[in-house]
């Protein structure tokens, strides 16, 4: 690809960026940097426009969005934006009584266990998050050259949370599920799938540069299981997002063993969690896409100079890679010192300098 053939609508200034260039595993002046979770409870300015706003209701305020996705760009001096918001909103929006409670994460009142459940998942239409549009209007305003993440939960990870009914450590309602009731399973993700592709596509339409796929709880899974029973639902929202030419990345925790089906189910970008070395994670994945990650985020704890010689670990596991996007391998964790974040940004930009 080349200027011409950027997606219609984007700038050449942001289609030429460090990050895009490198999503499209092309030379780059630095390695790219930006943070999962960047946009949060880690900033005490995050915390201030906050305070006394319930999170989905804060996920819905155009302008306080715009304010909370802009602030560690202007703090730390990330290559890229993402986009302020939570992987349940889609469902919120099509009137899943659920609500995210302090300390515990997302709560679905009615739990989807039949096929009679399936009907609290309506169509989503661009309407529903109309404020999105709003949102990512004033962002792309305000970015300049910066390009805007969007981003939507996978349908497994989405399908988690409706089958347990909220966060869970073992997913024993969600695998009796797919085990048990094997095409019930495929019709739910199908359904999230589409619910997820137009998620993403209203973000992309009104200005994102590239789309992450989060499949937070996916590392539960065998691999066999993942190809059979996950694969599909999370390809067809690979694929209908295609078109639009922007870079597609997907993530997941504890997926060593998926590496290479993330790469396989249409990702351009695989992120990879701390647990396995970039170099070894290029070869799970294989030849033709990029990598995103992937400095354990507990590192950040500790002094600068332990942050920066496991920062060069990283650096150097990346080094033969076509293309490499500095992440965490998870997002940023609350009580992160600010600072580390600004430090560490600053240290991969000048270690990398080309």
């Amino acid at each position: 690809m080349n200027a011409n053939d950027r997606p219609l609508g984007q700038p050449t200034a942001t289609y030429e960026s460090v990050f895009m260039k490198a999503c499209r595993r092309e030379s780059v002046p630095h390695t790219p940097v930006w943070f999962m979770r960047q946009a949060g409870r880690s900033l005490p300015e995050y915390r201030k426009v906050r305070e006394g706003i319930p999170m989905l209701e804060s996920c819905m305020r155009p302008e306080l969005v715009a304010e909370i996705t802009l602030q560690p760009v202007r703090r730390h001096n990330v290559d890229a934006a993402i986009y302020f918001s939570d992987i349940v909103v889609p469902l919120k929006a099509i009137g899943v009584d659920l609500d995210i409670k302090p300390g515990v994460g997302p709560v679905v009142e009615n739990p989807i266990r039949s096929r009679a459940d399936l009907a609290q998942l309506r169509d989503l239409t661009p309407e529903d998050v109309s404020y999105i549009t709003e949102a990512i209007g004033l962002l792309t305003a305000e970015l300049g050259e910066t390009p805007l993440i969007g981003f939507a939960g996978a349908p497994f990870t989405l399908a988690s949370y409706l089958v347990e009914g909220g966060p869970s450590r073992n997913h024993e309602h969600t695998k009796a599920l797919m085990y048990g009731d094997p095409q019930l399973w495929a019709d739910l993700l199908d359904r999230l799938a589409e619910i997820t592709a137009t998620f993403l596509k209203v973000q992309i339409e009104a200005g994102a540069s590239a789309v992450q796929l989060f499949d937070s709880w996916v590392g539960a899974l065998a691999p066999a299981d993942y190809r059979r029973s996950v694969m599909p639902a999370s390809t067809k929202v690979f694929q209908a997002v295609e078109g639009y030419g922007v870079p597609r990345i997907h993530f997941g925790v504890g997926t060593g063993e998926l590496l290479g089906l993330l790469g396989e189910a249409g990702a351009d970008v695989v992120g990879v969690d701390w647990r396995v070395p970039l170099d070894e994670a290029a070869r799970r994945v294989g030849p033709g896409k990029a990598l995103q990650g992937n400095l354990d985020p507990a590192v950040l704890f500790s002094s600068t100079e332990a942050v920066e010689t496991k920062t060069q670990e990283v650096l150097d596991a990346a080094a033969g890679l076509e293309g490499h996007i500095f992440n965490l391998g998870h997002g940023v964790l609350p009580s992160t010192d600010p600072d580390a974040l600004t430090r560490l940004v600053e240290y991969v930009h000048t270690r990398t300098a080309r």
